[in-house]
């Protein structure tokens, strides 16, 4: 699931120098940036993941895609995070937080399928640790950015017109 496209490029039009708070002229690819964060929110907030995915809340997605959001742009998959230090973290203790939630959720992912229905996740002996990591890398990169970490996750067209505006 792709939240923005090349319609969209930073190139078009007059830039904000913020994106809800978030300097854009510190991190360089701060779109892939909103896009992880976004997921590590989500995967971080078992209260969410009860009202909104269990309860089948439009507007969010799923498991599946907040998994894609936090590795399809960055390929956090295939490699560490810290490839990323400077451009979409800022250092390698938000690199490392982050490498280990998507260890976490990944493992999940691979065992149940990308598929499983979200209770399949939720009930899974592994979630909690992956919900105890997402939320470590989630708190770290929203206080960096100067957000608080206990506002609730936006939801999807509210990302997308986020990482469109600027």
């Amino acid at each position: 699931m792709t939240v923005h496209d090349s319609e969209n490029s930073s190139r078009r039009g007059r830039r904000s120098s913020t994106m809800g708070g978030m300097p854009l002229n510190d991190m360089p690819w701060w779109r892939w940036r909103s896009n992880v964060r976004s997921a590590l929110h989500m995967l971080s907030d078992p209260v969410f993941q009860r009202d909104v995915w269990l309860a089948g809340v439009e507007g969010y997605g799923d498991v599946t895609d907040a998994v894609y959001r936090l590795v399809e742009d960055t390929w956090l998959d295939n490699w560490s995070a810290e490839k990323y230090v400077g451009t979409i973290f800022r250092d390698e203790q938000e690199a490392a937080l982050v490498d280990t939630a998507v260890l976490r959720v990944l493992r999940i992912m691979h065992q149940v399928g990308p598929d499983a229905p979200v209770s399949t996740y939720v009930d899974h002996h592994g979630w909690p640790e992956a919900v105890r990591a997402a939320r470590e890398a989630h708190v770290r990169l929203a206080m960096s950015d100067g957000e608080d970490p206990e506002a609730p996750p936006r939801t999807l067209e509210v990302l997308r017109i986020l990482t469109r505006s600027a």
